[in-house]
């Protein structure tokens, strides 16, 4: 609120566009961070960036077994999870930990007290 009584608009898009910011900083920060998703203790992992990006895969020599080809198949699956889910919560973190404004007198208009 201004000192008059009325709305600042000026100081709702200078938090705006600090938000603005600090996503963007957060997104850079979460491309370049490298997660490993394993499976089976450890005998299959796989690496990719915040950003989705896959790096590299790399199966234990003992878990190969000509015969049983579905179980390579459902443990780099579960790697691929696992680092999917490491990046998801990775995110889901960084946009907790932004700094969310008071937004003044728009909270009333979006039902809120």
């Amino acid at each position: 609120m201004s000192d008059d009584g009325g709305f600042d608009l000026g100081g709702l898009l200078q938090q705006a566009q600090a938000m603005q910011e600090q996503l963007a900083a957060a997104q850079e920060e979460q491309a370049n961070t490298i997660v490993t998703g394993t499976a089976g203790g450890g005998k299959v992992s796989i690496q990719m960036t915040g950003a989705g990006s896959f790096n590299s895969v790399s199966i234990a020599p003992d878990v190969v077994d000509p015969s049983d080809v579905e179980m390579i198949e459902d443990l780099v699956l579960a790697a691929l999870r696992d680092a999917a889910a490491q990046v998801m919560e990775m995110q889901q973190s960084a946009m907790g930990g932004m700094d969310m404004p008071d937004i003044g007198g728009l909270g009333g208009l979006l039902g809120g007290s």
